[in-house]
């Protein structure tokens, strides 16, 4: 899934490889899928989309937006994008299909669920996009201590790291799974309740979230995640499904797994007592 390492990454190959190329034919939706999401209707996207020229490609928490002249293409983060070299041959399934005048082409696949938009400038009333482009990414300097410690401003104070962390968009793109290392460095449980932290705890997860989503992204994303070229990211997760069996790297003891609201948390309960 995307989250803000991954969008970044492919944002930015993305730019590296079709910027200046035309989209010579689109085909949307070939594929059926419940959870596919569009813009009004996908067959409309060709007229929407063919014989312009991409200008652009930005990351704005975990989504993608990529200018097409008057247009924006906006990918969410259950969306698997892909780039075909001219001569390749296309995957038989897929929710959006983009020729380019190279022969080339970005071939995008739906995961559980995903959005696939395509509009005018100005025309997007994606909630998602508007929040991710009005609040600051760990990334920048605009995230800083005072901001971080803002938003712990109205959350009721029985609300857990990981509902705090990864709900309500609070932080756009900072999603279950690049939590669980954030956490895991941070020494804190992803089920402890904000009432029970020190400002010790707050100082040291506000360095955490800093530090581990820019290492994830300067490394190309997390390791359980792949780029536009079907490469995995260069970050080594350090919890996560492929170290599930591994002993904890600072205690060696077992790694528990547990779904926790809407998806799986780890953790070492030695190192991230609750």
């Amino acid at each position: 899934m995307l989250e803000i390492p991954e969008s970044h990454t492919i944002a930015e190959q993305l730019k590296q490889t079709i910027l200046g190329k035309v989209i010579s034919g689109v085909n949307a939706a070939a594929s059926p899928h419940g959870f596919a999401f569009y813009s009004g209707d996908p067959q409309m996207y060709p007229l929407l989309l063919c014989g312009k020229a991409i200008v652009d490609s930005k990351a704005y928490g975990g989504l993608i937006e990529v200018a097409i002249e008057d247009v924006r293409l906006l990918f969410g983060d259950g969306v698997v994008i892909k780039y075909i070299e001219a001569g390749c041959p296309v995957p038989k399934k897929h929710q959006l299909h983009i020729e380019l005048d190279d022969s080339s082409s970005i071939v995008c696949t739906v995961q559980m669920y995903g959005g696939l938009w395509a509009y005018k400038e100005g025309e997007d009333d994606t909630f998602y996009h508007s929040v991710a482009k009005e609040k600051p990414s760990p990334l920048t300097v605009e995230f800083d201590r005072v901001y971080f410690e803002d938003l712990f401003s109205g959350c009721k104070q029985n609300m857990s790291l990981k509902a705090f962390l990864a709900t309500e968009q609070r932080i756009p793109g900072l999603g279950n799974g690049v939590l669980q290392d954030i956490l895991f460095n941070a020494r804190l449980n992803p089920k402890t309740k904000l009432e029970t932290l020190s400002n010790e705890d707050k100082d040291r997860l506000f360095d955490c979230v800093k530090q581990t989503i820019r290492n994830m992204t300067e490394k190309g994303g997390r390791d359980t995640e792949k780029d536009i070229f079907g490469n995995t990211g260069g970050y080594t997760t350090i919890l996560s499904k492929k170290t599930l069996q591994d002993p904890c790297p600072v205690c060696g003891g077992t790694i528990i797994r547990k779904a926790y609201l809407g998806g799986n948390v780890y953790y070492c309960p030695v190192c991230q007592p609750v």
